[in-house]
Formats: structure tokens, sequence, C-alpha cells
């Protein structure tokens, strides 16, 4: 397998330089981020107290109904690690005038972790690729084919697509109010790997201008949370969008982010399927991470700032590289 592995406190350094050059640049106090209890979020935070001290870092976790408590206790978690008080705000009432805990579908979803598991298997089984595949045709303007197709996304992960989006935009109102009312900078955790297969919302907390750890992949921003030594619960947690039982970020996109990391730097390297299966990794599973990677082309429209260190083939960052 090739090594992902990257001088970690080199990109620290990196990253940190630039958020404070950032903040001197656009002329605030200093930063606001939404604090998940994620690990991207978790890096993201550790960092910016880093560059600029706790006394320009505003932590700010947005919860809902169905929000999970063990991500929660690690939002609490990395902010009294870091010393810092944790605001917290219910968008539960928001949410729900949204609609967004109305369908059916998604009053099963929270029964048991089974029901999703369950739902997204029969989906795969019946319409040929996971939900979110769908989900992506649907929001480039496609029209889902054969009618079953799309009759049961309409019943079901309409409705998980509906609210991830609408909690994601929300949020992310929410913060720019907050950042422009106190002369703060607003920055998002998204990296490269989610970013890649667009496992984001457009124009949502995850889709903003300023994303410094945008150019790392997810295992990558992992080695990042040891070296930061933040809480051994953050840094092993399972990535999750934190919107339904049972739903991680791998479920979801129906890859491990080992997988997802590894194929995306073989294509970037220039290697072959055949190189790359040669790796391990299953010819299906490199197609399917080819087109979550183009079907997701309309979510990467934006412009955003480039982000101060990369942790793709041939980066310097790489342990190893020449």
């Amino acid at each position: 397998m090739p090594d992902l592995g990257i001088d970690a406190e080199q990109a620290i350094d990196a990253i940190c330089r630039d958020i404070a050059h950032h903040i001197e640049r656009e002329g605030t106090k200093g930063v606001v981020l939404g604090l998940s209890g994620g690990l991207d979020s978790s890096v993201l935070a550790a960092l910016a107290v880093r560059a600029l001290g706790s006394d320009h870092v505003t932590l700010v976790y947005l919860f809902d109904h169905d929000s999970d408590q063990s991500i929660a206790a690690n939002a609490h978690l990395v902010a009294k690690h870091l010393k810092i008080e944790l605001e917290v705000i219910d968008i539960t009432r928001e949410i729900q005038n949204r609609g967004v805990y109305k369908p059916l579908f998604i009053k099963l979803l929270r029964l048991s972790t089974i029901v999703a598991r369950l739902s997204a298997g029969s989906y795969l089984l019946i319409c040929g690729e996971t939900p979110f595949k769908s989900t992506l045709r649907v929001g480039r303007g496609e029209v889902l084919r054969p009618w079953y197709k799309r009759l049961l996304f309409g019943l079901t992960m309409h409705h998980v697509d509906f609210g991830f989006s609408q909690r994601h935009t929300f949020r992310r109102e929410i913060l720019e109010r907050m950042a422009q009312e106190r002369s703060l900078s607003l920055i998002g955790a998204a990296n490269f790997s989610e970013c890649a297969v667009g496992w984001f919302v457009k124009d949502g907390i995850d889709d903003l201008d300023y994303q410094p750890l945008s150019g790392l992949f997810k295992t990558q921003v992992r080695q990042l949370a040891q070296a930061l030594e933040l809480p051994k619960p953050v840094c092993t947690q399972l990535p999750s969008p934190d919107m339904a039982k049972g739903v991680t970020d791998e479920f979801g996109i129906g890859h491990d982010y080992s997988i997802v990391d590894i194929v995306i730097d073989g294509f970037v390297s220039g290697l072959t399927d055949k190189e790359i299966a040669a790796l391990g990794i299953p010819q299906k599973e490199i197609d399917d991470i080819r087109d979550l990677m183009e079907l997701s082309d309309w979510k990467r429209q934006r412009r955003h700032h480039e982000p101060p260190v990369s942790g793709k083939y041939g980066s310097a960052l790489r342990k190893g590289a020449v």
C-alpha cells in the first residue's frame, strides 16, 4: 500500500501560520467555527487555538433533535481540552419548521441503526447503486431511471438528503451571522477526501471560502489529531454526518476513507486502474470512487482559498518525498 503519511508537525506549523495570516488579511478579531465533535472540526479548533490563542477562537456546537449524544460529548470534551467555553445552540425548532422530521421514513430512522442499514442495503440491491450516488445524480439534474428507482428514492433517501442539506445550510447561516456581528472570520473544516467525492452540502457549512484542511486526505487529518494530542475518543471515533442513527460517513459514501484516499491518491499520481487494483483494491471500488468524483463535479464550482498544505502525491509533506 502507498504511504500516505505526512510530516505532521510541518503541516501543523504551515496551517497555523496561514490561519494567522488569514485573520490579518481580513482584519477580524479572530475566528469562529462549528465544533461538531467530529475529527475534522476538532483538529481545526486545536490548530486555530495554536495559531491565535484561545481568546481569539469561538467554538459553537449546533445540535438538533437527531444529533448523536456521543458526538456531542466529544464537542464538550474538545472545548474543555482547549480551555474554551463552548457555545451551544439548539436548532431543533428551525429544522422542524423546515419539515425535516415530518416524513415517515425519517421517523423510522430514529427507531434503530438497523433501519438505516436495511434501507440502504435494499436500495443498493434494487437500484444498483448507493443512495448517495443517486443524490449526486439528482443534484446535477439527472432524472433517475427506471421509474422504481425514482419512486424508491423519493420515498426514502430524498428525505435524508433534504435533512442533511437543511442542517448544514442553516448552521452556516447562524455562524455567518455570528461572524459578522462579532467581527470574526468563519472558517471551515472540510478535508480533501470528502470534497473529492462530494460528501458535503453545496453552500453548506463544509463549503466555506476558507478551509485550511482541504488539501489533506481524511487519513492525514487523523495524523494531525494524534500529533496535536487531542482526546482519544475524538481521535478514534468513526466519522459521522450526525444526522441519523447508524449513518457514518463511510457507510454513506459506500467506502472506507482508507480506500478512498488510496484510490484518489492513485489517480493523482497517474497510476492505472490495474496498478491500483494490484494494491488489493477491487476494481468495483475503483470504478465507484471515480464515478463519485465525476458525479459530484457540480458541487465544486465555487472558488475557494487555496489550502496552505497538500497531502497529495508529490507533496513535500509526504514522508520520503524527494
